[in-house]
């Protein structure tokens, strides 16, 4: 198994809005969901749902839905992932945790449901930032995006609701700006015993 270097993922990655222009294959992207898919959720939920969007007719209807300055580095970007969650995502709770009956914790429960769904897949949604860099790509995540328009846009006929973008893509190194300063560990971690 090879092992990917903590720079990689971590020190070294930085959030790109600017990109070369190189395609990026459909099996990287598959490679990347089949990754994120094995990070933790509680009861296995993984509620997180992934659309990707390539140039053409639906990244213009995209495009829209952003906030003005989000536009140019998602039109210029290979592709743009709608990160997503599953409100329903305990129907599946039989198949992926079939040892405990757990699916009655959640229908019916609409609030636990909710606030199960939107954590898990907030987990699942950096463990895909996480798997498009070991795989090689550069990302920029976006929350400067009308969530209702991209619902209605791409999202109506699965009841799938919106909590992120992520361009992807190689960035283009020569465009970042200065690394932002990072809390030391003392400003914001305890060790309590």
């Amino acid at each position: 198994m090879k092992t990917i270097p903590l720079d990689q993922l971590f020190q070294n990655a930085r959030t790109h809005s600017a990109w070369l222009d190189r395609p990026v294959d459909d099996a990287i992207l598959q490679k990347i969901y089949e990754t994120m898919q094995w990070g933790p959720t509680s009861v296995n939920c993984l509620p997180a749902r992934v659309i990707f969007i390539t140039a053409g007719p639906e990244k213009d209807k995209l495009l829209p839905t952003l906030m003005a300055g989000n536009v140019e580095k998602t039109r210029t970007a290979p592709v743009t992932a709608i990160l997503a969650y599953d409100p329903k995502f305990y129907e599946q709770l039989p198949k992926l945790f079939p040892h405990a009956d757990v699916k009655g914790w959640f229908s019916g429960n609409e609030a636990f449901a909710k606030e199960t769904a939107q954590y898990n897949s907030a987990l699942q949604h950096g463990y895909f930032i996480l798997a498009a860099r070991a795989h090689g790509l550069d990302a920029g995540p976006m929350a400067g995006f009308d969530k209702d328009a991209v619902d209605a846009a791409f999202l109506k006929d699965t009841g799938w609701k919106s909590s992120l973008l992520v361009n992807l893509g190689y960035g283009d190194a020569s465009q970042l700006f200065p690394r932002s300063p990072r809390l030391a560990f003392d400003e914001a971690a305890r060790i309590l015993k």
